[in-house]
């Protein structure tokens, strides 16, 4: 038995000794969660919620407002008796015109215009497309018989606008009644 005493204690060096667990209590409580401090938690509140009421503030006020100046006392008028369009507009781009002015020095002036026109409804667009040849000639006509001294000013310019746009719908007042066009606008507009 001896023998087997040392082969065992020979065995026991060789190999590590075990070690044994700590012993840990059961009912031991995890560790604790860093708890925020209330000012950090109220700070973070006051912001959230001061973010909330900035982006209701924003979505619900009427910036349109405080952009805009007041209006005047006969603006009123002017905005009621244009109905509200709920169909978007429609335009029409026009090929652009190069015209001889009305000589008024001793060189020729000429005119190169590109022009829109502002549809209420897209089923007007098909009367135009079929009469433009007669709107691109009555266009032309009423532009060569300007002067550019005549057109050269903002309301020469929107004199203009309103000749076009009667010229254009006379071809067109059997099929389309005169509300379809909602006006006449200038692309670009050269005078050389």
């Amino acid at each position: 038995m001896a023998n087997s005493v040392t082969k065992h204690s020979k065995t026991a060096a060789k190999t590590p000794a075990r070690q044994e667990p700590d012993i840990v209590a059961e009912d031991a409580a995890p560790p604790a969660k860093k708890r925020r401090s209330p000012l950090k938690t109220l700070l973070l509140l006051t912001l959230l919620l001061g973010g909330a009421a900035g982006a209701a503030w924003f979505f619900l006020e009427d910036h349109e407002q405080a952009v805009a100046p007041a209006p005047k006392p006969g603006a009123a008028k002017a905005a009621t008796a244009k109905p509200v369009s709920s169909k978007p507009p429609v335009f029409v781009t026009l090929e652009p015109f190069t015209v001889n002015l009305q000589q008024e020095e001793a060189s020729p002036q000429y005119l190169q215009v590109g022009l829109a026109l502002k549809m209420t409804d897209a089923a007007f667009v098909d009367a135009i497309k079929l009469h433009m040849p007669e709107i691109r000639n009555r266009v032309l006509l009423l532009l060569s018989g300007k002067r550019a001294s005549e057109i050269s000013t903002s309301e020469g310019k929107k004199t203009l606008s309103t000749e076009l746009a009667r010229e254009i719908l006379q071809p067109l007042a059997d099929s389309m009644p005169a509300k379809g066009l909602d006006g006449v606008l200038f692309t670009s507009f050269v005078i050389q």
